[in-house]
């Protein structure tokens, strides 16, 4: 299968994921475990299970969007630190994996700021607000629905796309108001 009919073969299991009763983030791990090489063993997908509902009902960040970062850490994320004798040297290899040009927030940055430019928030309880009443009625399901395809699609574009590019990509909206690793660095001292 080359990238493109992986993206969409994540995409379509994501989607139905959720008729089989997989909660939001599930749908996105799961189809992500199933078709990647991630190295991962099946029963990891139980770590995503917590997070449906912006995190056990609590109305947090979606879990679809907790299950697209999941699925993207899965193949891109650490696991390991840079080793370095040097404290000091080691803390800026770190820093540089983490906020660099290429650098990994980047691209975990552009999923709660792709899917909040298409459905306006991030949080569960936001996105969800109209079905607050009626939380398990068709039209709240069916929405919920179209986030997980986005965000399956999203992560496993992430995965299959070309790393150092996507990890180079500007950041969007984040907590440190970051562009570059030497704005971080000015910052940080």
């Amino acid at each position: 299968m080359n990238p493109t009919e992986k993206i969409i073969s994540i995409k379509e299991r994501a989607r139905k994921n959720f008729s089989k009763g997989f909660n939001c983030a599930e749908c996105v791990f799961e189809a992500v475990l199933e078709h990647a090489d991630t190295h991962l063993p099946k029963e990891v997908l139980k770590v995503a299970t917590g997070f449906g509902g912006g995190v056990g009902l609590f109305g947090d960040t979606c879990g679809a969007i907790s299950g697209a970062v999941l699925a993207v850490s899965a193949v891109h994320g650490r696991s390991e630190l840079p080793e370095n004798e040097d404290r000091k040297a080691a803390m800026q290899a770190a820093s540089r994996q983490l906020y660099g040009k290429p650098g990994l927030y980047r691209i975990f940055n552009q999923i709660p700021n792709k899917l909040k430019e298409k459905y306006g928030h991030t949080l569960c309880r936001e996105i969800a607000a109209q079905w607050q009443d009626q939380w398990l009625c068709r039209d709240h399901a069916l929405h919920c629905r179209e986030i997980i395809t986005d965000a399956a699609e999203l992560a496993a574009t992430l995965i299959y796309g070309n790393r150092d590019e996507i990890a180079s990509e500007p950041f969007g909206s984040n907590v440190e108001k970051l562009k570059d690793l030497q704005e971080k660095c000015s910052l940080k001292g």
